[in-house]
């Protein structure tokens, strides 16, 4: 048996996420059938992240088992020839035994777009999040930084979605200027060791609160501290949020 490394990119916009599922068609579904086509092989591919419906990827990793003995380089070529225009295989790389995307990934990074002001850009429709109006970044980051350490983040978990730990270990949250055709917005960027259900989308739409005035920069701590849902902001749209990046041991790839 041969473990590979797969990171691929997509644009979520028609798919209803990662996962296969009966309601829809998923990207993970897509990229199984150009497998089989590619290997005659009916495997399943294992994502680091089972990302929402209308969420993109820049860098998602998957991890698959296979008997083919195709090179790294003809399953890229051969793998972007047989998926859709929206899915592109990045690379492929000879892995470890055993070689497992979630199991062993020791760190992600999400990133959330967000453009505000008066004027929508129609360009940005599909991958940011429009909020009317200004919004005060140094707010933001000061309010972020209630955010980064080890905490409890049940707060920020989806409700209905419980895992057996919310604590989680944040070490970056970043939000910077993002001015594209003339027209305000930000980027905010989240590395953790794990995320909760919806955990970055709820963390933006609290955040958001704060660069609109609504509450006060001690008012993320505050939130944090109750461990309730409810207390946070709106979940922010899926469709401005994409993964990033996810970093493994640099072992777990072969020579």
């Amino acid at each position: 048996m041969r473990y590979l490394k797969l990171t691929i990119a997509y644009d979520g916009t028609d798919y209803v996420g990662w996962q296969v599922q009966d309601n829809g068609i998923t990207v993970q579904q897509r990229l199984e059938e150009g497998w089989t086509r590619v290997t005659g092989e009916k495997t399943r591919i294992t994502a680091s992240g089972r990302t929402d419906s209308g969420v993109h990827a820049m860098a998602q990793v998957c991890s698959v088992a296979t008997q083919s003995d195709l090179p790294p380089a003809t399953l890229v070529r051969a793998l972007n020839a047989e998926t859709p225009y929206d899915i592109a295989v990045l690379s492929v790389e000879e892995a470890v035994p055993g070689f497992h995307a979630i199991r062993d990934a020791i760190e992600k990074t999400y990133c959330y777009h967000v453009q505000y002001g008066r004027i929508q850009d129609p360009l940005r429709l599909r991958t940011s999040w429009f909020v009317p109006g200004d919004v005060d970044l140094n707010q933001m980051r000061d309010a972020a930084g209630f955010l980064i350490g080890e905490h409890d983040f049940a707060s920020f978990e989806a409700t209905g979605a419980e895992r057996k730990s919310t604590i989680r270990t944040v070490t970056r949250l970043d939000i910077e200027s993002e001015v594209l055709h003339g027209l305000p917005g930000l980027k905010l960027a989240i590395t953790a060791n794990g995320f909760l259900y919806n955990m970055v989308r709820n963390i933006v739409g609290t955040l958001i609160r704060v660069g609109r005035n609504q509450n006060e920069v001690q008012w993320v701590q505050w939130v944090r501290n109750q461990k309730d849902r409810s207390v946070a902001g709106q979940t922010a749209p899926a469709h401005a949020l994409f993964l990033q990046q996810v970093v493994y041991k640099n072992d777990l790839v072969s020579d």
